[in-house]
């Protein structure tokens, strides 16, 4: 059995361990970040201070607007597009397919819900083949909306909400409804929705998550530069980069080296972090959908 002064040395050693890892973390975050205020001088010559002014910040903002004429804004534009849309749709298919699972009795019940499970473990590449001849025989190969139909075939939020119907809808409430002759969308309306802010949320965050940060279906379907989402076009600006290829820049009338990547992959983050401050309060509940208590 230790001693007490061993069991406050192993503590005093695990506190300096997870210190130590916690430190190398905040200063490598640190450095990317601070990059998007410096110059490409200032990064190469070291440290991660030197050289920070929002001058640089906008210096480097305006060469990621000049690359294209502006294509990366476009780039944000159908990324918007996309995400919020096919969450909106997600969301929406979601909660009324998890619903009827959970809560209404028909015939292939079952085999729906055990096809949901099937598909949520079908990797994407499997069907790009199918997809991708789907799309180009109806000659939408290119646009927007097939995308957005495809990314809002989530089943992990259909099943998200089985599981919250299943455990966090009292029955005696529904059968009351539905003795005082509440219709089933009634009661969807008036009682299943007011409950289901939680997995709304949850499934509105992790579908708009996916669909921002889909590179593989946008670069199948949306193959022109100017049609393309943020994804794509931030490996286009990378290939690109004097950085990275010199000979591919040489045609190229801005600056493309580490500090404006760096501003550029930041941008795309922003709007992930509004949506997840958004939802923040939701989402610390949400995770416990379908617990149960001890």
């Amino acid at each position: 059995m230790m001693t007490t002064s061993s069991a406050r040395l192993s503590k005093a050693a695990r506190i300096a361990t997870l210190l130590a890892a916690s430190a190398v973390f905040v200063y490598l975050v640190s450095a990317f970040l601070l990059a998007a205020f410096r110059s490409q001088g200032d990064v190469v010559a070291g440290g991660i201070i030197d050289g920070l002014s929002f001058q640089n910040l906008v210096y480097n903002w305006q060469q990621i607007v000049g690359f294209g004429s502006g294509v990366f804004l476009i780039w944000l534009q159908n990324s918007l597009i996309v995400a919020l849309f096919a969450a909106a749709v997600a969301v929406f298919a979601a909660v009324s397919g998890g619903y009827a699972l959970a809560r209404l009795r028909f015939a292939g019940r079952k085999s729906i819900l055990f096809a949901t499970l099937l598909t949520m473990v079908i990797p994407n590449t499997v069907l790009v083949i199918p997809i991708f001849l789907g799309v180009a025989a109806v000659g939408m190969v290119g646009k927007l909306l097939p995308v957005i139909i495809i990314m809002a075939f989530f089943p992990f939020g259909v099943y998200l909400a089985f599981i919250h119907f299943s455990s966090a809808m009292p029955k005696e409430l529904v059968e009351a409804a539905r003795v005082d002759g509440c219709s089933e969308l009634g009661i969807f309306a008036r009682i299943a929705l007011p409950i289901s802010k939680q997995p709304i949320a949850l499934v509105f965050f992790f579908a708009f998550v996916a669909d921002w940060t889909n590179y593989f279906l946008p670069l199948v379907l949306l193959p022109s530069t100017k049609s393309t989402t943020v994804p794509v076009g931030l490996q286009q600006m990378i290939s690109q980069s004097q950085l990275y290829d010199p000979t591919a820049a040489a045609g190229l009338n801005v600056e493309l080296y580490i500090p404006q990547l760096v501003l550029a992959a930041l941008v795309q983050a922003i709007p992930v972090l509004i949506v997840f401050l958004s939802v923040q309060r939701y989402l610390v509940r949400g995770v416990t959908v379908g617990a149960v208590k001890g």
